[in-house]
């Protein structure tokens, strides 16, 4: 069961990633960033998210 769960976390993990990128690549964030340097909190939280995600579904899988 810790194998499946672990799989599971990868895949959300890298879902969350490429979310994450994909808010921060948008033409918004870019505007964003141009204008006042600053990153959206959203694609930092679910790019940050997604790497946890990723590195506790690795430990399950391996354990």
């Amino acid at each position: 069961m810790k194998k499946v769960i672990g799989i599971a976390l990868i895949c959300i993990g890298v879902a969350l990633a490429f979310w994450g990128y994909d808010i921060y690549d948008s033409a918004s964030a870019q505007i964003t960033r141009t204008l006042n340097g600053e990153t959206p909190l959203e694609a930092w939280a679910a790019m940050v998210g997604g790497a946890v995600c990723i590195v506790l579904g690795a430990f399950k899988v391996k354990g």
